[in-house]
Formats: C-alpha cells, structure tokens, sequence
C-alpha cells in the first residue's frame, strides 16, 4: 500500500544489531490490547527467529523519518468448523470454503489449514496511531497473505478477537464473518475480557 513501509522482523533480525531492534520495538504502545502489547515487546522476536510465526512492522514518515505505526503476526494453522456451525454460514462462502475443507466424520467437523492474523496493532506513542487507520493495517496483512497464498495456493484467511462490538463489526465491515468461538487459554484470561474469542473468515478474492 502506497505511503508504508513493511518489514519482515525476521529479515530485519538478520540485518540489524540485536539491541537496535529492542529499541525499535520499545517504541510501540498499545493501550488496548496487552496481548498486542505483550507479545511486540516479550515474544515476536524469538517467535520471528524460531519461525513460529511472521512478524510485519510497518512504518510511516513523521517528520521526514520512518516511525512505527503498527504490526501484525501471521502463522501456519487450521480452524474447524462444527458441522451444526457449518450451515449458518452463507452458501456461496460454504462452497467456497468446501474446497479447502477436510470433513472429519469421527468429530463432525471440517478442518480448514489456513493463515491466522495472530496478532494486529496500531502504535499509540506519540500520536503515531493516527498516521495509519486500522482498516489500511488490515489490508496490508491481507494482502501480505494473498501474497503468500499466491505460491502456497489457498484464499481463506481467519482470526479470533474478543466479544466485543465494535470490534466484531470492524472486521466485519472488513468482509469477515464469525464461524464460532474458542475459549481463552489459561494465559490468555488475564489479558482479555470474557471467557471466550470470537472466530472469524475471510475469504480472499483476486
């Protein structure tokens, strides 16, 4: 997307002194989401270096210098969809997902491998949250996955967030729609609200 920049950590973990990216890194606030937060400052580095997942920064230009403005993660996994769940979903988006789809009879539910947007945040410090919208960060992600997808094939793509509403409808304007909920881990209960996350797909056109 014109006006970003966005940057592999792993790449740039390759490149660039360990305690430059720290500082790099330091620099990133989110006051709404600890997880968001957390996982920037504690765990993208070594999940970046271990592979475990892919880790994008993406800048902006302040003042004639690039400046952090947000991140996302990205993983390899599967979802599932309960087969009672399968059929409240949209007809055209079922066909389309059937064709990725594995029906595992002994469980009744469809297994989906597909990339997870794990972790998505805007930087708060200094202001620097408003140079980029949460719809153009999504869209990159997005678009770094049908980047991806392009090699490996497949078009679905998913998420989990909290129950929250203005949260599900952010990404539902976005063209997600929710197959189903998952129950925080152990970890998870002391950095978000409620019992639960909310599923969500997308299905990534051309």
């Amino acid at each position: 997307m014109l006006g970003f920049i966005k940057i592999n950590l792993r790449d740039m973990s390759e490149k660039m002194d360990p305690e430059q990216i720290k500082t790099i890194l330091s620099d990133f606030y989110c006051p709404y989401n600890k997880d968001v937060d957390e996982f920037i400052q504690l765990k993208a580095l070594e999940f970046s270096k271990q592979r475990l997942a892919s880790v994008y920064l993406v800048f902006a230009s302040y003042r004639e210098r690039p400046v952090l403005v947000g991140y996302f993660a990205l993983a390899a996994k599967y979802f599932h969809i309960d087969a009672g769940q399968h059929g409240k979903i949209g007809s055209n988006l079922r066909k389309r997902i059937n064709k990725f789809a594995n029906y595992d009879a002994s469980i009744q539910k469809y297994i989906v491998p597909a990339p997870l947007i794990g972790q998505l945040g805007k930087n708060y410090k200094n202001g620097y949250n408003e140079l980029i919208s949460g719809d153009e960060l999504l869209q990159i992600a997005c678009e770094t996955v049908k980047e991806g997808q392009r090699i490996l094939g497949g078009k679905l793509v998913y998420l989990e967030c909290e129950d929250v509403p203005s949260l599900i409808r952010f990404y539902e304007e976005n063209g997600f729609c929710s197959f189903g909920k998952r129950e925080l881990d152990g970890d998870e209960r002391d950095k978000m609200k409620g019992q639960y996350l909310i599923q969500m797909l997308k299905y990534l056109g051309e």
